[in-house]
């Protein structure tokens, strides 16, 4: 039986994605030699905690045979779990070794809990997540190789990395007992559309990004390869269209109309229009150049929202997706929801960054896997992306625990009555949500 439904039943990115998953899963069962071992790793060094470690814990640093930089955080008192964290971003330019720290002190919860922290920083910098997930396997072998034997290892991965770890849990299904997904990017390619959408409509609200005297280029492909522009010179062209450093009250009709019309149709709030118009130029040129084409489109795609829809779908600039750097990008980044173990999940409802309705997506591939008793979604009331407060963590990681262990599978309002009896000092930073359920990502992002 194929790891997929029929592909004609599916949409086309996902179609893709299974196209490649059924052909690598009937690879598997012919009979032929066998993989060679991974190679050996060096063993890492006792090296001085960053910042935010807790006090106790001892780290270590290396690098792996693959050039990633790693850190490992052993608590005074381990639970005998690891958890293996791939981080969110991506990060664009090299890599260095300082990314963990940033990471750890975030995520010292994990530390606190009892439990061993160990994070790759992935060798690839920018938009390349199977390179990723082969990153965060291997610093889930040094650990075991060099450190020690856990009696269970966890998979986190947070928002950016949800998209690493859902690929990492696919390629090494036997790695895991369990995965939590935290505010995570769990609907595959579809996530990033309206980033494509908002570079569209702000070129035909504002039109000097590029200017017209600058030389012309397709907006899918986000910048051009030798293009100097910076964050700074981007922000500069946004305010200078929007106004938007300034107070509402000092930009002219035309600033607070042109604001009004990309938060209504692309359905993200004016606070977060910069961040996704920066990703919509320099990180979207980075999967270009990585996917060897522009793998987003918006050719049939009817925006609604406006003062006046038929003249903005009339006039915003279209795009064509390049069919083959759209398939090699799918194979790099997307997933079929073939996990062999629980799957935990959590975000905030009113995350600007990540939009929550992605979850539905996860829900669906689950459950055309055969994987949908394996699902367990938590939503929590928050606008936060980064990092949702103390009080979140510690019953999610407990309840994915019990689920591996004892195989109780939890429920989100066990999950939000634990949180309380967790927290009892403190209970309104248990804000989880029980009873809410994600709506279809399409009713957030246009459809391709």
């Amino acid at each position: 039986m194929s790891p997929c439904p029929r592909p004609h039943h599916l949409p086309r990115r996902l179609a893709l994605a299974c196209t490649t998953a059924a052909f690598l899963w009937l690879s598997g069962c012919a009979v032929g030699p066998t993989a060679p071992p991974p190679p050996p790793e060096a063993a890492p060094l006792a090296a001085a905690c960053p910042e935010g470690v807790p006090s106790g814990a001892r780290c270590l640093r290396g690098q792996d045979s693959a050039t990633s930089h790693y850190l490992i955080v052993m608590p005074e008192r381990w639970s005998g779990v690891l958890v293996v964290h791939a981080h969110g971003g991506p990060n664009l330019g090299p890599p260095t070794a300082a990314r963990a720290n940033e990471d750890i002190k975030r995520w010292a919860i994990t530390v606190r809990e009892g439990h061993a922290w160990a994070g790759s920083v992935f060798r690839q910098g920018g938009f390349a997540v199977t390179t990723a997930a082969e990153d965060t396997e291997r610093v889930r072998r040094i650990f075991i190789q060099h450190v020690a034997k856990p009696k269970r290892t966890l998979l986190h991965g947070q928002s950016w990395g949800a998209m690493v770890a859902a690929r990492a849990a696919e390629m090494y299904p036997k790695s895991w007992e369990g995965i939590l997904l935290t505010s995570g990017v769990v609907a595959g390619p579809a996530t990033y559309d309206f980033r494509l959408d908002l570079r569209a409509l702000y070129q035909h609200l504002c039109g000097n990004h590029p200017r017209p005297g600058e030389p012309a280029y397709p907006l899918s492909i986000g910048l051009p390869a030798d293009s100097k522009m910076t964050n700074a010179d981007l922000a500069a062209r946004a305010d200078e269209c929007l106004g938007l450093r300034k107070p509402a009250a000092q930009r002219t009709a035309e600033q607070a109309q042109r604001i009004k019309t990309l938060v209504d149709v692309v359905k993200t709030p004016e606070s977060s229009l910069i961040s996704h118009l920066n990703w919509g130029t320099f990180t979207l040129r980075d999967v270009v150049q990585k996917s060897g084409g522009a793998p987003f489109g918006n050719e049939r795609v009817r925006y609604s929202g406006s003062a006046d829809d038929a003249a903005l779908n009339a006039a915003v600039p279209r795009f064509k997706p390049d069919p083959q750097a759209q398939a090699r990008f799918v194979a790099d980044v997307d997933h079929a929801g073939r996990f062999a173990v629980p799957v935990l999940t959590t975000h905030g409802i009113n995350d600007s960054t990540v939009f929550v309705e992605g979850h539905d997506t996860l829900r669906q591939r689950m459950q055309a896997a055969g994987n949908g008793q394996r699902l367990v979604q938590t939503f929590v009331d928050s606008r936060e992306h980064s990092y949702l407060g103390d009080a979140i963590y510690p019953p999610l990681f407990e309840a994915l625990l019990n689920w591996v262990e004892r195989g109780d599978k939890p429920s989100p309002a066990g999950i939000a009555q634990r949180c309380s009896e967790l927290k009892p000092a403190q209970p309104a930073e248990c804000r989880f949500l029980p009873d809410f359920t994600a709506r279809p990502l399409a009713t957030r992002i246009p459809p391709r």
